[in-house]
């Protein structure tokens, strides 16, 4: 597929996109013209990823409403792949397995897959079931909303997993902000992004039963398709504050200085504070 997988589209261009941000601001102190920074890959914006989301979406859903239904099983953003136009197909059928029949409620296995997607359900008791997908969506819809992976070890603390720390920001649409990729600017559709948010804590219930079928996932996801992106508020770059004696090199007022997007674009306390040069 010509643009390869989500996982790429989503994640191989946030080193460049940190080095954008501090080269842009370093100019703008200085009054510089700022040449065009050409390693940089311009991100997923919102529309993009909606249509990835409704896509991949109506795929489980056709897999879990078969006459025969199939589970995944190792449904990741690395298992999506996309054409130039961002219609997606899944990928990888080798973990998939035939779900439950008749008055079976779950199938038992081995359990397999990929840290940070996997059910909890399914991983302490290896019964499998459609809403293991569906959980597996939810991450993938998560790291859609942020720009973050499942697993990150170089996050601080909690960060590490990306369910454990954004879940509990998931219910509350005035912590959306924390939340969604500091990468878009700004530029997302603000209802669309709170259906999304609520959507994806539904599908990441600790317990199955609570989970959305997929081909309820399908519909909500339909119903923001037509929510065009639009400018929500204004994006700051963030620069370190230097000084030298009196003068003061690159000031909060002139930058926008804020430590919280550092974070937010997933650095860690130790890297925040060299950069600081605190």
């Amino acid at each position: 597929m010509p643009r390869g997988s989500l996982e790429n589209q989503l994640f191989r261009s946030m080193l460049f996109y940190f080095i954008e941000c501090v080269c842009t601001c370093i100019y703008r102190s200085l009054n510089l013209y700022r040449p065009t920074f050409t390693g940089y890959s311009a991100p997923l914006p919102w529309s993009a990823r909606m249509k990835i989301a409704l896509a991949a979406a109506k795929g489980l859903a056709f897999l879990h409403e078969a006459d025969k239904p199939v589970i995944f099983r190792d449904f990741k953003s690395s298992n999506i792949l996309l054409d130039s136009d961002y219609n997606c197909k899944l990928s990888d059928f080798g973990l998939a397995k035939d779900g439950p029949e008749g008055e079976q409620t779950h199938v038992t296995t081995r359990v397999m897959g990929t840290q940070g997607y996997a059910a909890p359900e399914y991983i302490m008791t290896g019964h499998l079931t459609t809403m293991s997908d569906v959980y597996s969506f939810g991450v993938v819809l998560l790291e859609l909303l942020t720009g973050k992976r499942s697993v990150d070890n170089s996050r601080p603390g909690r960060e590490q997993s990306l369910v454990e720390w954004a879940r509990p920001l998931l219910r509350d649409p005035k912590k959306l902000d924390k939340l969604i990729d500091a990468r878009l600017e700004r530029q997302f559709s603000n209802k669309g992004a709170q259906k999304v948010a609520a959507l994806a804590y539904k599908c990441l219930s600790h317990q199955p039963k609570p989970r959305p079928s997929m081909g309820d996932v399908v519909k909500i996801l339909d119903s923001v398709q037509g929510f065009e992106d639009e400018f929500v508020g204004p994006f700051v770059y963030v620069v370190p504050n230097e000084t030298d004696g009196d003068k003061e090199l690159f000031t909060t007022k002139d930058c926008g200085v804020e430590k919280h997007e550092l974070h937010r674009c997933g650095w860690r306390n130790d890297q925040i504070a060299s950069f600081f040069g605190s």
